[in-house]
């Protein structure tokens, strides 16, 4: 399958390496042309560093030219923070064809800012937008083009819009996630998978301390202690509780599944913390006002759980106060700011419209 991977990250560097191995044909779309020159220097190769040894992925091509990087790809993955959406979509949109496949992993509802920008290029008829839970890698960049992976995803729960295209959309990812793909429903139950503004607000907020204070601090392992532990499940329990509301059924990938060597198989399987705090690539010096924990997990997905969760008339008091906290830690609005319904133009819908919106996608 012809692949586009767009951005020049952890999650892009990975994805082109994984899917190259894989056989697929890829285009890496990188933003700097001294980048792409740099990268064509080293013979497109990407090292992949994993549990399995060093290998060597030689990519198909690496350009800034995202025209040319999307022409012809049945599926165009951006696996990039939240708060590259804007900006990204404007170049996109003009350039996509029907029957393609665009995949935000994850998404914070970013397919509908992707769609719109389509909608108002005149490109969005055809063409499916999906997110998923997670970055399906737990990754670092080791140099400019070598990577280690400690961890992928086994399910990846995901879902489409406009819902009309769920089938065709699936079975595009599927073939580059093969028994991966958990089908979730729509976009807005694929948001609600997302496990970053779950995870994340609790352990930057309660350990904004020692962030600020040490050189490097790892908050995954000696930052995630009982107490905050229990803050975690609480948020989590407020995401479910709206996911039922909304009436999206289980699986609703507890984030407590995360942390447990039994039960239920979470997104990157058992034993996948261990695995992440084992590695030590997750010790780092993370900027509050800065880092994309704050910007994109906060200002972003917890904006859009609050919102959502007044739409549908939940109380979510936990993810209210991370929300006004990270707010002020930042100096930020990000309950204006941030990404809630409103700014996605859906403010005037009612839970019915919305429904029906996300299944149907704009009138052609």
């Amino acid at each position: 399958m012809r692949i586009a991977v767009l951005g020049g990250g952890n999650g892009s560097f990975a994805a082109a390496a994984d899917f190259s191995l894989a056989g697929h044909e890829v285009t890496l779309w990188r933003r700097g042309a001294r980048e792409v020159a740099e990268h064509e220097a080293l013979g497109r190769r990407i090292v992949l560093r994993d549990r399995k040894g060093r290998r060597e992925a030689v990519l198909a091509r690496v350009t800034d030219d995202i025209a040319a990087a999307v022409s012809g790809a049945r599926y165009i993955i951006a696996p990039l923070p939240a708060t590259t959406h804007e900006e990204l979509a404007q170049r996109l949109a003009p350039h996509l064809r029907p029957g393609q496949v665009v995949h935000l992993p994850p998404g914070t509802l970013g397919t509908l800012v992707f769609a719109r920008a389509a909608q108002a290029a005149g490109t969005a008829s055809g063409v499916a937008f999906a997110e998923s839970g997670t970055l399906p890698w737990l990754v670092r960049k080791h140099g400019f083009a070598e990577i280690v992976v400690s961890g992928r995803a086994t399910r990846l729960p995901t879902g489409v819009f406009p819902s009309r295209l769920a089938d065709h959309a699936l079975g595009v990812i599927e073939a580059a996630f093969p028994g991966c793909i958990v089908p979730c429903g729509g976009v807005l139950s694929g948001a609600l998978m997302n496990a970053g503004p779950v995870i994340h607000p609790p352990l930057i907020v309660m350990n904004a301390g020692p962030l600020e204070h040490f050189e490097a601090w790892d908050i995954h392992n000696e930052g995630t202690q009982p107490a905050i532990r229990r803050v975690t499940d609480a948020l989590d329990a407020e995401r479910m509780a709206l996911r039922e509301a909304l009436g999206y059924g289980a699986p609703h990938f507890p984030l407590a599944d995360h942390y447990s060597r039994t039960g239920e198989e979470w997104m990157y399987g058992r034993g996948s913390h261990d695995e992440l705090t084992d590695s030590g690539d997750w010790r780092e010096k993370i900027v509050l006002t800065e880092h994309r924990y704050v910007l994109e997990d906060i200002g972003l997905g917890l904006s859009l759980l609050c919102s959502v969760a007044a739409m549908a008339g939940v109380e979510v008091p936990v993810a209210r106060g991370l929300l006004a906290l990270g707010s002020i830690m930042a100096g930020r609005d990000f309950a204006l700011e941030g990404r809630p319904l409103g700014k996605l133009g859906l403010a005037a819908l009612d839970r019915a419209e919305l429904q029906a919106f996300l299944a149907e996608g704009y009138p052609s």
